[in-house]
């Protein structure tokens, strides 16, 4: 099955990318790229309607159709709501692209865990490329499923760890495999929050509740949720592999099943220590993401709340790198995701918007049209290696902190 519709006639049209230099280049494209959604609707939902503005945000993409609720009846209902073709369940709405009914050119599964693994695979079994919110499954067996089912059809994925869609942690990870801090010797990541500080899920709040449930998170709660940001800040930035880990993972609050308190200790491939960890009874926090890297040659240090300012320390200077399209220090691979100058804010809704961008290109560009490189956003790898880190540490926590290997 080809990724765009089959009856598809639309005239062609034009969507703007942001160019090498910043500076807005125009792209010729043949038509919007057409998604569905699998999941994010109805009372209570967040994430499926920052995903519908990330869609719209270029201009090249629009939402189209989705299965957006677990009940039948009101996934249409929330469908109409949103102004899309409504389908009772995810296979309905496969099933239709499939018959050439309805025009699709990949999907959006933002469903909690436990309906990631089952989405995702009927997507990838059709054809269908995937943009899948993460943790990519609910168990490491379905994420080595899912890894091995999408390398062997060779269909585009990419897992939605937003964080990475931020230019100046793509700067951050260029700089570090470019060798601009020289070899690393030690890696701190962090998500710190304060949400869940006292039993939120016992009043029903509906985002506390599903993740606070081991039958649709998975075996942690602060790891699986915020714990594999703070992984992939260690791992996709710098390159490098965890091999072991001793953790302690805590639940703080009288009643909870899962972890609510997430701290490991971790050897890298290299060698290097890293300290990644992540809590949610942090009173006063709010989404304190980031990193720090030390390396041979000087360190490096971002924050996601300040998103737009990469601090690189090298002795007796500091630098401050600040983002902005048409600064000549961005390499291409970069700048191509900028949208505006300096002092104009990009930031959450635009970082989740370029990884729809790196999958739009990477269609576009199996499509035959000429589009910029489609960045390294985290895949089924990143997905895999999560899960396996996440479990790792659940089972060295029972262990009393007894390395384990991932």
């Amino acid at each position: 099955m080809p990724y765009s519709w089959k009856g598809q006639t639309d005239a062609p049209g034009r969507g703007t990318h942001a160019g090498a230099t910043g500076v807005q280049e125009r792209i010729q494209f043949m038509r919007k790229l057409k998604v569905g959604m699998i999941g994010g609707g109805g009372p209570g939902a967040f994430f499926g309607k920052v995903h519908l503005r990330a869609i719209s945000l270029d201009g090249t993409r629009e939402l189209v159709a989705g299965a957006l609720r677990s009940d039948p009846k009101a996934a249409k209902a929330a469908a109409v709501e949103w102004g899309i073709q409504g389908f009772g369940d995810y296979a309905s709405m496969l099933n239709a692209w499939k018959d050439g009914d309805i025009g699709l050119d990949y999907v959006v599964i933002a469903t909690p865990n436990h309906a990631h693994f089952a989405a995702a695979r009927a997507c990838v079994e059709a054809g269908m490329p995937v943009l899948c919110e993460k943790p990519m499954t609910l168990t490491v067996a379905e994420s080595e499923e899912l890894s091995r089912l999408v390398t062997r059809k060779k269909v585009p994925f990419i897992l939605a760890h937003s964080y990475t869609g931020h230019p100046m942690m793509m700067l951050a990870r260029e700089m570090v495999h470019g060798g601009d801090i020289g070899d690393i010797r030690k890696i701190e990541s962090w998500y710190t929050q304060g949400w869940l500080a006292s039993a939120l899920e016992q009043s029903g709040q509906q985002q506390a509740s599903w993740r606070t449930d081991p039958k649709r998170t998975g075996i942690s709660n602060c790891g699986g949720d915020i714990g594999t940001h703070a992984f992939v800040a260690a791992t996709w930035v710098s390159g490098l592999n965890v091999k072991k880990v001793s953790a302690r993972l805590n639940r703080f609050v009288k009643g909870r099943v899962l972890d609510d308190d997430f701290n490991v200790v971790a050897e890298m491939s290299n060698g290097a220590t890293a300290l990644i960890t992540a809590t949610q009874i942090a009173i006063g926090y709010k989404n304190d993401n980031g990193f720090r890297i030390f390396g041979t040659k000087g360190s490096l240090e971002w924050h996601q709340e300040e998103a737009e300012k990469l601090l690189v320390r090298r002795g007796e200077t500091d630098q401050v790198y600040w983002q902005g399209g048409g600064f000549s220090f961005f390499p291409k691979a970069v700048a191509s995701y900028l949208r505006t100058p300096a002092g104009h804010h990009e930031d959450f809704f635009e970082a989740l918007a370029n990884l729809h961008t790196s999958l739009e290109r990477e269609i576009r560009s199996r499509n035959g049209e000429k589009v910029p490189p489609a960045y390294d956003h985290p895949g089924v790898k990143e997905g895999l290696a999560g899960m396996k880190f996440v479990a790792a540490a659940v089972k060295s926590s029972k262990g009393k902190g007894v390395w384990t290997k991932v």
